[in-house]
């Protein structure tokens, strides 16, 4: 597994620990073990910087790959590190999967179209290669939607308006706010992935395509003003329009969760719902730094 000390990462690893599996994870020297330091001692540890793929896998029994580690490529002007990430460190483990055998490799890929970033153009030309050897190995990919919970990044949008607005600060800039997104609460995307853990020994060496999010996309305004209200927040001015769209801005991101649907997953979580447990942990948080 990559990228275990993540958000989503954490969660999943989690979620295969409780399950029983014997999971090796892949971590970089600066690796934060704060959302998962019950677990550290529970699975075992390589480290990248040693990583040699190809005697990894002739020397260990591995079933399945599960690639959770992203570069979102934010404040960064050189995508080298962020191809690194999210195309050569995959591929590589792939590649070593594929010709040692491996059963199955899961992808967390992005909705996001490719020429939106240079973090969906790399997501985006690791599936182009998934594809070339979906016919040795089963290919899982799962495009995610905008997910959100307690804990996350503070540089991922839902936490930084969340915390924006505990904090009452007196304005916050955004676009105009009529693009639509599907936010969907960390706990149905974990239940998603429990669905494919499960169904995986039944699958067929092929690509499968995935897409999680609730099907119900709203606009960034509406989101905004319903977390402005769960946080009982009155003072913050929302200026809306106050930054342009993005010359390729996607105006309505939408997910097909049919697939799911038929292993026998939906969403459990309305918007409001996952909003009120996020502001929830995120208030506490507030009040132990004050």
């Amino acid at each position: 597994m990559t990228g275990a000390t993540g958000y989503l990462g954490s969660h999943l690893l989690r979620l295969l620990v409780e399950q029983g599996a014997n999971v090796t994870c892949l971590k970089r020297p600066s690796s934060n073990f704060s959302r998962i330091a019950d677990l550290a001692n529970l699975v075992a540890w390589v480290d990248v910087g040693s990583f040699d793929a190809q005697f990894f896998f002739r020397s260990n029994k591995i079933d399945y790959i599960l690639h959770c580690a992203t570069d979102y490529g934010r404040k960064q002007v050189d995508p080298i590190q962020t191809i690194e990430a999210n195309l050569i460190l995959p591929l590589k483990i792939l590649h070593a999967g594929v010709t040692n055998s491996v059963r199955g490799f899961i992808n967390t890929d992005t909705i996001l179209d490719k020429g939106v970033s240079n973090y969906s153009l790399s997501k985006k030309q690791f599936l182009d290669w998934l594809v070339v050897y979906s016919d040795r190995i089963v290919g899982i990919n799962v495009a995610l939607e905008h997910f959100f919970g307690p804990g996350d990044d503070p540089s991922k949008f839902v936490t930084a308006v969340i915390q924006a607005l505990l904090r009452k600060v007196p304005s916050i800039d955004f676009t105009p706010g009529y693009q639509k997104r599907d936010f969907i609460f960390i706990d149905d995307v974990s239940a998603a992935f429990k669905v494919i853990f499960d169904n995986m020994p039944s699958f067929e060496k092929r690509l499968y395509r995935f897409e999680v999010g609730t099907g119900r996309p709203v606009e960034i305004r509406k989101f905004v003003h319903l977390a402005k209200r769960l946080t009982g927040n009155t003072t913050t001015i929302l200026n809306f329009g106050a930054i342009p769209y993005r010359s390729n801005e996607a105006m309505c991101s939408k997910v097909n969760i049919k697939g799911l649907k038929d292993l026998g997953w939906s969403p459990g979580f309305s918007l409001e719902a996952g909003l009120k447990k996020t502001i929830e942990h995120e208030r506490m948080m507030l009040a132990c730094d004050t």
